[in-house]
């Protein structure tokens, strides 16, 4: 076993990316800090050359895939698997445990993977959840309003970043919010009825070790949408909640975790709070997701959440690494419309926005895009930092009615 990652011969690691993600780079530049020698599994090679550390698999063939990382395992030595988004959490826990490497169960994984699946373990456990009923394939349900108070919200089983999200405010809209869900996601998924949960959002970003969560940061979402999409737009940390209602988030979210079983890895859990009363709404077993994850920063030398999670998979957890003290955020920025993406203007004006500190512009032009709930991903990201969340929220809000997109 490793134990110190400056013994020779420089410990391996496996991050398994989508060839969506934005996070390529961030993991072998934390790779690379560490000493680390990482090798890329994704279905299309990252934009650079990784020689022989890069691995091709196909993640929509789990076994497939895992087993592909389990042959690498006879030439290359692998300390540790991991996903960098959902796509690859069931791969990153089967080919854990063939190669006998902590992780999840394959089981667990999967059951962040489904919604469903997460509801009826949530309801097992007894915890504070939204109340639901499943839709099944190619149905129109009766009388959901005597199961359901509305305002509903429907939802596929297994798509992320809001698509195929809708709220349905009154009985008579659920047919046409029905046909919208079913022409995104096919007429063929089972879809999620869940009672749309009023309250404050917020996002818990953790690590878990051997079972035992550590809370990174909570994210406030003070632009949170109230439907009929919810596109995510702006998150600031660290929380403004009280320590009792803290408290209480922490403490739901570990018991989700031990609900669902997840024992090891990065964690993003989705919650409303309405006074001291906390609600799960999702439970994910990976880190934020898109480019997100530059609003952090840990220790006095600005350790990364890639960081992180790379130490996790390998089992060097560092629990003294805090979050840095300054307040920081990041605004995803919005998609107006379908079509073909451009441009973005007022990017110069942006930057002179006081607390501002950086923007990420993830499409090219020339591409397709699509809002939620019809799109799953993010056009941008404006990052921010300053010394309260109230200076970091006014910058992005500022920044997101500054920002000008064009869409042909």
């Amino acid at each position: 076993m490793v134990t110190d990652l400056n013994e020779k011969p420089m410990p391996t690691a496996v991050v398994i990316l989508a060839s969506t993600t934005y996070r390529a780079t961030e993991f072998i530049k934390a790779a690379e800090g560490l000493g680390i020698d990482l090798v890329v599994a994704s279905d299309v090679p990252p934009p650079f050359d990784m020689g022989d550390r890069y691995l091709q698999i196909d993640c929509t063939d789990p076994n497939a895939a895992a087993e592909a990382i389990v042959a690498l395992g006879d030439t290359v030595p692998i300390d540790g698997v991991l996903a960098a988004d959902d796509s690859g959490v069931v791969v990153a826990a089967m080919a854990s445990k063939k190669l006998g490497l902590r992780g999840n169960l394959p089981e667990a994984a999967a059951a962040t993977r489904n919604k469903a699946s997460q509801r009826r373990l949530l309801t097992a456990a007894e915890l504070s959840q939204p109340k639901f009923a499943l839709v099944p394939p190619r149905t129109e349900p009766r009388n959901l309003e005597t199961e359901l108070r509305f305002p509903i919200v429907l939802k596929p089983l297994d798509r992320t970043a809001g698509q195929g999200v809708i709220r349905v405010d009154q009985p008579d809209e659920l047919s046409g919010r029905l046909a919208e869900v079913r022409r995104i996601v096919g007429t063929s998924a089972t879809l999620l009825a869940e009672e749309f949960v009023d309250g404050i959002e917020v996002a818990l970003e953790g690590i878990v070790a051997n079972g035992n969560l550590r809370t990174l940061t909570i994210f406030d979402k003070p632009a949170a949408s109230r439907g009929p999409a919810f596109p995510e737009t702006i998150l600031v940390s660290p929380t403004t909640m009280s320590a009792g209602q803290q408290e209480e988030v922490t403490r739901s979210a570990s018991a989700a975790l031990r609900a669902l079983g997840i024992e090891h890895g990065p964690v993003h859990v989705e919650m409303i709070v309405h006074g001291e009363r906390v609600t799960v709404i999702e439970v994910a077993a990976r880190s934020i997701g898109g480019l997100c994850s530059h609003a952090l920063s840990f220790g006095l030398t600005g350790t990364t959440l890639e960081a992180l999670i790379l130490r996790n998979a390998l089992g060097l957890d560092k629990p003294e690494l805090r979050r840095e003290r300054a307040a920081s955020g990041v605004l995803m920025i919005p998609i107006p419309g379908s079509g073909v993406f451009q441009g973005v203007d007022n990017l110069d004006d942006i930057r002179e926005i006081d607390r501002v500190t950086g923007i990420e512009i993830s499409i090219r032009p020339g591409t397709k895009v699509e809002p939620p709930p019809i799109g799953d991903r993010y056009l941008g990201f404006v990052f921010a930092k300053g010394p309260s969340v109230g200076s970091v929220t006014a910058a992005l809000v500022k920044a997101r009615d500054l920002v000008k997109v064009t869409i042909s």
